[in-house]
C-alpha cells in the first residue's frame, strides 16, 4: 500500500460520511422515528469499503466530484439495508452490528423492514441525482443499471437466498463460489464500476479489466471474512464473531481448511493487482484497496 494510503482513507471515509449525512432524510423529517432508524443503520459506523471504492474507480475515469459522491451514498445505503434485513430473526437473527444493537433490537422488527425499503429506493433517488451533479445521461442510465442488477436476483438478493438453502448442506467450491459471487461480490463489483463509469467513457478492455479486477476484489474480500470469523472476537469485528459455524453454513475455511483459505485470499489478490496493469498509476488506489481487503483485522 501507497505511504499516503491511510491518510487518503480517512479522508474519503470522511468525504462519504458528509455526502450520507446530506442524502439521507434529516433527523426529525416525519416518520420521525423511520428516519431516525434509517440514519442509525447508515451513520456512523462500518469501514466504508464500497465507498472508497466507489471513489477509487472515480479517480481512475476523471468522475466529478459531486457525481462521485451521489454513487458512493448509493451502494452504501443499498449495503446498509442489507445488513439490516440480514439481521432480522427470520435471516440471520443477529443482535449486533458495527459495535451497537441492530435496527431491529433498537426500533423493533417492522421498523427495521421499512428501514430496509426505504433504504433501497433512497439509494436509487441519490444516484439519479449523479445526471444534474455532471453525470453524462447514458453513464447514469448505466450506473442505475448496475446497481440495480447487483442489488437483485442475479446478484445480492439471489446470494443471500443461496446461502439460507446452503445451511446444513455440502457445498463444493465452485458452488460456494458462485454464491459469494452474488452475495457479495455484486455489491462490490458494483462499487468499483459505479466510480468508474461516472467519469471518461471507458473502452471494452478498460471494462473487461475492471471486471477482472472486482471480481477477484470481492471473492478475496469473502474468504477473508470467513477466515475473520474464525480468528476474530466480536468486539474486534463489530459483529457476533463465530456465527458461520453456530448457524451450520458452509464457508471457505470449513471447506478448504484454514491455511488453504489464507493462500486463496493472497492468491486473489495477486489476480486484482494483475488485472489493473493497463491503467498504470490511474488505478494506484484500486490497487492499495485490495491490499486492504486481504490485510484487514475486521
Amino acid at each position: 500500500m501507497s505511504d499516503d494510503f491511510d491518510a487518503w482513507c480517512k479522508a474519503q471515509a470522511l468525504r462519504a460520511e458528509n455526502a450520507l449525512d446530506d442524502n439521507l432524510p434529516a433527523a426529525g423529517t416525519h416518520p420521525a422515528q423511520l428516519h431516525e432508524a434509517m440514519r442509525y443503520a447508515v451513520m456512523g459506523g462500518g469501514k466504508r469499503i464500497r465507498p472508497l471504492l466507489v471513489y477509487a474507480g472515480a479517480e481512475l475515469s476523471g468522475a466529478l466530484a459531486p457525481v462521485a459522491d451521489c454513487a458512493a451514498c448509493a451502494v452504501e445505503m443499498i449495503h446498509a439495508y442489507s445488513l439490516v434485513h440480514d439481521d432480522l430473526p427470520c435471516m440471520d437473527n443477529d443482535v449486533m452490528r458495527r459495535g451497537k444493537p441492530t435496527v431491529h433490537v433498537a426500533f423493533g422488527e417492522a421498523t427495521a423492514m421499512l428501514v430496509g425499503d426505504a433504504l433501497q429506493a433512497q439509494a436509487f433517488e441519490v444516484l439519479a441525482r449523479a445526471a444534474l451533479a455532471g453525470a453524462r445521461p447514458q453513464a447514469v442510465v448505466r450506473m442505475v443499471a448496475q446497481l440495480a442488477q447487483a442489488a437483485g436476483s442475479i446478484g445480492m438478493a439471489g446470494g443471500q437466498a443461496i446461502d439460507l438453502q446452503a445451511v446444513g448442506q455440502n457445498m463444493t467450491q465452485a458452488q460456494l463460489q458462485i454464491m459469494h459471487e452474488k452475495k457479495t461480490g455484486a455489491m462490490l463489483r458494483a462499487s468499483v464500476l459505479l466510480g468508474a463509469y461516472g467519469g471518461r467513457e471507458l473502452s471494452a478492455a478498460d471494462d473487461q479489466s475492471l471486471l477482472q479486477y472486482s471480481q477477484a476484489l470481492g471473492l478475496a474480500f469473502q474468504v477473508v471474512d470467513d477466515i475473520l470469523d474464525v480468528q476474530a472476537d466480536s468486539s474486534t469485528l463489530g459483529k457476533t464473531a463465530g456465527k458461520d459455524a453456530l448457524n451450520d453454513k458452509p464457508t471457505y475455511v470449513s471447506l478448504l481448511g484454514l491455511p488453504a483459505s489464507q493462500a486463496l485470499a493472497t492468491q486473489l489478490c495477486g489476480e486484482a493487482h494483475e488485472a489493473l496493469k493497463p491503467f498504470g498509476l490511474a488505478a494506484r488506489r484500486l490497487h492499495d484497496l485490495a491490499d486492504l481487503v486481504v490485510l484487514r483485522k475486521s
